[in-house]
């Protein structure tokens, strides 16, 4: 029954494989559940109000397991949704300094039924696929960087420098037990990665989560330098779960606080970056996995997408921020997931932190990011597929490649990447190689970088 309905053979995979991708992928985003209560409750909305921690990360946990579910059981996909990173940046500090929780909240709701109109009406399809597939691989590619940064800087290897923009570990040096435990994890997984021991990922994470628990335990590490997780046996495993910020939204309540045109922007924000850092994650995870046809395609991508707009409403209505395809899913396909059973195994994983929320503070930074460096470097595989020969592709493609992990932003690569191939084509007269949907997404990105200054001068008026 599993085979027939998650396509197992079909995608060359078994059950085992797609328990430890799950497994896999559910370990690697787990941080979201503990870093996303602290980005929301840092920040104090138009009345000075706070966000409780306790009840954002139920609603944290529980929008993931929702989201992550409809996934596997609709897109039959193996990705994991939770909180997205930046999206709820922008609902802390963009959205919440100019109306109430409520009312941002509000706007993320709007803005996953912006996602499910395009992708129902086949738009957002259209888009995907009118992208060329060079720019496609190099999208996977970039992605693969970008996450490899992440996990770099998630375990401190690679820091913030004085006279250079970044350096290696925080004083120019390896220095400190958290590096140290990274650095062991990756050697480690690494090693059993190239022996082709199965479940290598999921195995080194477990050991160096257990190696971090010991360390901290026996030396004297200073108070923060883990990160967001210090690693450490939980007083206790079971705790009682707060949901008093479900359903706590106001759709239209923002345009009346805020005015029309602030709250225009922040929904616009919202909408181009979970539009098309979905888009790129799922492109670059589903060439990964094996996924995308010759012609470049995605299966189901149409339910795939529906999917991601309905888990931007899900989080929304839940109060934890847009949710969105996670591109740490992309440890999960490397430890083997194809299919949507996969994401049945996240999705329950992260509905039981419901009450075992104290074990996610198990697994650090540490023993997680390797996980994200070694995946990376798996992506990074997919530039043999581009045609770095061709002056019309290449440029295009190295743009999008390399402002993804600069700018810390899968919409800025993929916006940066698709101007410029218009731009190319259309400075070498090459009109009929650019889909008419490209032009119309070229002066979007336009907008986007340049929204700034068009929110200060429509303002002034």
């Amino acid at each position: 029954m599993l085979d027939r309905f998650f396509e197992l053979t079909g995608r060359g995979t078994t059950v085992g494989r797609e328990v430890r991708g799950g497994v896999t992928t559910f370990v690697a985003m787990a941080y979201i559940i503990l870093l996303n209560p602290i980005i929301l409750a840092g920040a104090t909305d138009v009345t000075g109000a706070r966000l409780s921690i306790a009840q954002l990360t139920t609603s944290t946990a529980l929008a993931a397991a929702v989201s992550t579910l409809l996934m596997a059981f609709i897109g039959n996909a193996p990705f994991g949704l939770a909180a997205g990173l930046g999206l709820n940046a922008v609902v802390a500090y963009q959205a919440a300094p100019h109306m109430t929780w409520a009312q941002a909240m509000g706007l993320v709701v709007l803005e996953g039924l912006v996602i499910i109109v395009l992708a129902v009406t086949g738009l957002r399809t259209l888009i995907m696929n009118a992208i060329p597939l060079a720019l496609k691989h190099a999208i996977s590619v970039g992605i693969g960087l970008f996450i490899a940064l992440i996990g770099l800087v998630d375990a401190g290897f690679v820091a913030r420098g004085t006279g250079t923009p970044v350096q290696l570990g925080v004083t120019g040096h390896l220095v400190g037990w958290p590096v140290t435990v990274f650095c062991f994890g990756l050697l480690l997984m690494i090693a059993l990665y190239v022996r082709r021991t199965p479940a290598a990922i999921l195995i080194s994470i477990i050991v160096t989560a257990c190696l971090a628990i010991l360390v901290n335990s026996l030396a004297r590490v200073p108070r923060g330098s883990w990160g967001v997780v210090t690693p450490r046996v939980p007083e206790r495993l079971i705790s009682a779960p707060d949901f008093g910020l479900a359903g706590a939204f106001d759709p239209f309540g923002g345009f009346a606080r805020a005015g029309a045109l602030t709250a225009a922007v922040v929904l616009f924000t919202l909408v181009l970056s979970g539009f098309f850092d979905a888009m790129g994650t799922i492109i670059g995870v589903s060439d990964e996995a094996g996924l995308v046809d010759e012609r470049g395609q995605v299966p189901r991508l149409g339910r795939i997408l529906t999917v991601d707009g309905v888990a931007g409403m899900v989080g929304g209505a839940l109060s934890s921020s847009s949710n969105t395809v996670f591109v740490e899913s992309a440890a999960g396909v490397g430890e083997g997931a194809r299919t949507g059973l996969a994401s049945v195994v996240t999705g329950a994983l992260l509905g039981l932190t419901l009450l075992f929320t104290p074990l996610a503070a198990v697994v650090t930074s540490a023993a997680a990011a390797p996980a994200l460096v070694l995946v990376g470097a798996l992506m990074m595989m997919q530039s043999k597929n581009v045609p770095w020969d061709d002056l019309d592709l290449a440029v295009p493609a190295f743009l999008t490649i390399a402002l993804m992990p600069f700018t810390y932003s899968i919409t800025n690569g993929v916006g940066a990447g698709v101007i410029a191939y218009t731009l190319v084509k259309a400075a070498r007269g090459r009109f009929s190689e650019i889909p008419w949907l490209l032009w119309i997404v070229s002066l979007i990105f336009v907008a986007y970088f340049a929204i700034d200054w068009l929110e200060e001068l429509f303002g002034r008026r």
